[in-house]
C-alpha cells in the first residue's frame, strides 16, 4: 500500500492546488482528477480521504501552519508548499495509523518534487514543531488514561 499512497498524496495534492488556484468545485475536481489514473480502490478512498480531511479542518490546520511557520503569514508561502503542509497536518491529527516520521518523509518528498530548492527544508521544519506538540499531547493523554 506504501506506493499506492504516496500516489495517492500526489493526486490529492494535485487536487488542493487546483482548488486553491480556480474557482472550481471540490467534486468535480476530484472527478477531473481520478479519470483515466490508474489507482488502486484503497488509493481512492485514501484521496478522498485527505481531500476532504483538509478541507474540512482548512481553517483549523492554516492557524497551526500560521503559528508555527514563525515569520511567514499563510499568503506568502506557496501554494505547494502550503497544501503539502496542510495533507501533512492533517495526516498528523487525524490519520493514525500512519507513523508520524513516515508522514513528514512524504511531505518532505512532495516538497522536494513539486516544490522549490527550499521547500523540503521549510516544510521538514515545520511540520517537526507541530509533530513534537502533537506527539507531546498524545503522551499526556495516554498517561492520563
Amino acid at each position: 500500500m506504501k506506493l499506492s499512497r504516496r500516489k495517492a498524496r500526489m493526486v490529492a495534492l494535485e487536487m488542493l492546488y487546483q482548488f486553491d488556484m480556480a474557482d472550481g468545485k471540490m467534486d468535480d475536481i476530484i472527478r477531473a482528477q481520478i479519470k483515466g489514473k490508474d489507482l488502486p480502490n484503497g488509493a481512492k478512498d485514501f484521496i478522498f480521504q485527505l481531500v476532504k480531511g483538509v478541507l474540512g479542518h482548512r481553517d483549523e490546520i492554516d492557524k497551526l501552519i500560521e503559528i508555527r511557520a514563525e515569520h511567514w503569514s499563510l499568503d506568502r508561502i506557496t501554494v505547494i508548499d502550503r497544501n503539502i503542509l496542510r495533507l501533512a497536518i492533517f495526516e498528523l491529527l487525524y490519520c493514525e495509523d500512519v507513523p508520524f516520521k513516515v508522514i513528514i518523509d512524504e511531505a518532505v518528498e512532495l516538497g522536494k518534487t513539486y516544490g522549490t530548492e527550499d521547500s523540503g527544508a521549510f516544510i521538514n521544519g515545520v511540520l517537526d514543531k507541530i509533530g513534537r506538540g502533537i506527539s507531546a499531547r498524545k503522551e499526556e493523554i495516554r498517561k492520563i488514561a
